[in-house]
């Protein structure tokens, strides 16, 4: 899904003001606030040479500024590609704002290997590029009618033509290894350009393609998360949450990137909790933990005799009673006050 800026929204959007020959809007995905685009740095300290340039859906790049450009944000720049030719991109930050993007990145950047910006692109770069994207679509359709025709068990997601088009990136998602040195042969064929093949994963999928979440808000991966951390289902049964898998996972099939989100708070509240496995000595019976709510930090119990029957318990007060049932025999007797009554159905 395309992302619009506001200044879009309101036909105020001043991005494509180097670009006269593109009629869509503006395309802002993982959008980053300079917030330090007003404020020049001290004149005894060097001015940051790096640059983060953006190019289709979520990929972006650094690049060092050479030439001392003068760059600003939205600005179409020409850089060196990672083989022959050159590259089109939107340049999406500048300055000292960019090494903490790049600390962020949790990746070792090896900045003497960083590639170049050649120059501001001309308008003749800009339609060569923009004539290379509108085959993006046909491309890809070709791709995967020839990668069925192969009987390959993978799935081509998404293609990006370099911006002189002499090369074209093929991305795809795959469960096993494949040997796709036959359908490179066809590729070439067909397209008469150099093939990448690119393996993703299935979040990386999903940040490409983007769509609609259950919240009701767009995918979280295609519009600001650039670090993808493993989720298990520990993280839901931290929270509370029911394992259904259909409701924890996303539209990549994978669990939600948001269980994590708060999960830092669920686990330094449960801090206090006694273990959940803890059984205790009353009167009546022997009584064990059946729930928790972590916020009201209280725990509901049940005799084991009768699991039908809940009691709402404070943690001080469980505490307490652990402490006794180490030192004296039970005289506990859990209150009838806040029971919640549970009764099976039966089906005729």
């Amino acid at each position: 899904m395309e992302k619009l800026c506001s200044g879009c929204l309101k036909n105020e959007c001043t991005n494509n003001r180097n670009n006269m020959f593109q009629k869509k809007q503006c395309v802002k995905k993982l959008h980053v606030v300079d917030w330090l685009s007003n404020i020049k740095p001290p004149f005894l300290l060097d001015n940051c040479d790096l640059v983060e340039v953006q190019f289709k859906n979520d990929r972006k790049e650094f690049f060092r500024n050479t030439e001392k450009i003068n760059l600003c944000k939205g600005d179409f720049v020409t850089v060196e590609s990672k083989s022959i030719g050159y590259d089109i991109g939107t340049v999406t930050l500048t300055g000292e704002l960019v090494k903490l993007q790049i600390r962020n990145k949790n990746s070792p950047l090896n900045l003497s290997r960083i590639r170049k910006i050649y120059k501001k692109s001309t308008e003749k770069e800009i339609k060569i590029w923009n004539f290379y994207k509108k085959k993006e679509l046909k491309g890809l359709l070709k791709a995967k009618k020839i990668a069925k025709h192969l009987n390959l068990s993978m799935k081509i997601c998404d293609v990006e033509y370099q911006g002189d088009g002499e090369k074209a990136t093929f991305y795809y998602t795959a469960e096993d290894r494949i040997d796709f040195r036959k359908l490179i042969k066809e590729l070439a064929l067909t397209f008469r350009i150099r093939i990448e093949m690119r393996q993703i994963g299935y979040r990386q999928e999903a940040a490409k393609i983007g769509g609609i979440g259950s919240c009701g808000r767009e995918l979280c991966c295609s519009t600001w998360l650039k670090n993808f951390k493993s989720v298990t289902t520990n993280s839901a049964r931290y929270q509370q949450l029911s394992i259904n898998i259909e409701k924890l996972t996303g539209q990549c099939s994978k669990l939600k990137c948001c269980l994590n989100y708060e999960l830092d708070a669920y686990l330094s509240a449960i801090k206090n909790f006694p273990d959940f496995n803890c059984k205790i000595h009353t009167e009546k019976g022997i009584a064990q933990c059946m729930k928790i709510d972590v916020f009201k930090q209280t725990m509901w119990f049940s005799y084991i005799k009768n699991p039908n029957t809940w009691f709402r318990i404070e943690i001080k007060k469980i505490k307490e009673i652990l402490e006794n049932n180490k030192i004296s025999p039970p005289l506990e007797k859990l209150s009838t006050i806040d029971v919640i009554q549970k009764t099976e159905l039966t089906f005729k």
